[in-house]
């Protein structure tokens, strides 16, 4: 359901890698451990169990069973379809008659996130200190509806924000990122009439390698780095959330690219209750 509509601008926060969203937040100066690092805890202590759990769930391996196709042609099944619809169970509706609700059912809400996604104090105080009466929080994802909740209930952070705009997995045609239908999605569900009150974060996904984008123009990029540069061609204010450790793509994606969400801080000032520095910002006074 569309919000009313309003002129407060809407700061949309991209959720689809929530992995890549726990990673990229942190400075690198906190003692609490990222998920790839819990990942790599599971690998070194031998939870075979938990693992293979995660690998069954891979769409990957739903290809692999529900299509009888061999493991190379189920990922190269799964990388045609991601590169031509922006989401790999668009094909797979197309053209194999799957329900997106099973393969839903069986992928996304089938993994073993509990314990691995954790909440974090730090996250919950960046979003805390917007300022609800400067700017209002939104999710985008082009995962369904209870994915998208699940991840954001684990991270501690659902009361957060005002509304999510996912793939809707009931209907018959799935509307995703980057086509522009799921902008105007975004945009009529938040309430927002200008592209101007738009405020966009996409982080990069440093995971799914799989479901890299071929585009000549961005090869060795990820997903979020189109949906990046569709946000900032529409008129969106753009920030791409690159890790500390990823190289400089070879064309930036948006006005802005960052390495931290605390960086929102400095390229988004206005919205926040206090600066980098700690300081009260003008407007709070």
């Amino acid at each position: 359901m569309a919000k009313p509509i309003t002129s407060k601008p809407v700061l949309f926060f991209d959720i689809d890698n929530c992995v890549a969203l726990l990673k990229n937040y942190l400075t690198g100066r906190q003692t609490g451990k990222k998920v790839y690092d819990l990942m790599q805890d599971l690998i070194a202590n031998l939870d075979r169990q938990l693992l293979e759990q995660c690998a069954d769930k891979r769409p990957d391996k739903y290809f692999v069973t529900h299509l009888s196709l061999s493991t190379d042609d189920a990922t190269m099944l799964h990388q045609k379809y991601y590169k031509e619809y922006g989401l790999a169970i668009e094909g797979l509706v197309r053209f194999h008659k799957v329900d997106p609700l099973e393969y839903n059912k069986k992928v996304d809400d089938a993994l073993p996130l509990d314990g691995i996604i954790v909440p974090d104090p730090q996250l919950r105080r960046l979003l805390e200190d917007i300022d609800r009466s400067k700017v209002r929080l939104w999710l985008f994802t082009n995962a369904h509806i209870t994915h998208g909740k699940r991840v954001i209930k684990l991270l501690d952070v659902d009361d957060l924000f005002e509304g999510i705009t996912y793939c809707d997995y009931t209907q018959k045609t799935l509307v995703c990122k980057p086509q522009r239908e799921m902008f105007d999605k975004a945009e009529a569900e938040a309430g927002v009439t200008s592209v101007r009150d738009c405020y966009f974060v996409g982080p990069y996904d440093p995971v799914d390698r799989a479901s890299i984008y071929l585009d000549p123009d961005v090869r060795g990029a990820d997903d979020s780095h189109l949906n990046c540069r569709h946000a900032h061609a529409r008129g969106w204010t753009t920030a791409h959330l690159l890790e500390p450790e990823d190289p400089e793509p070879a064309t930036r994606a948006a006005k802005y690219q960052i390495r931290s969400l605390e960086e929102l801080r400095r390229i988004f000032p206005q919205f926040f209750k206090t600066s980098t520095n700690g300081q009260v910002t003008t407007s709070q006074l």
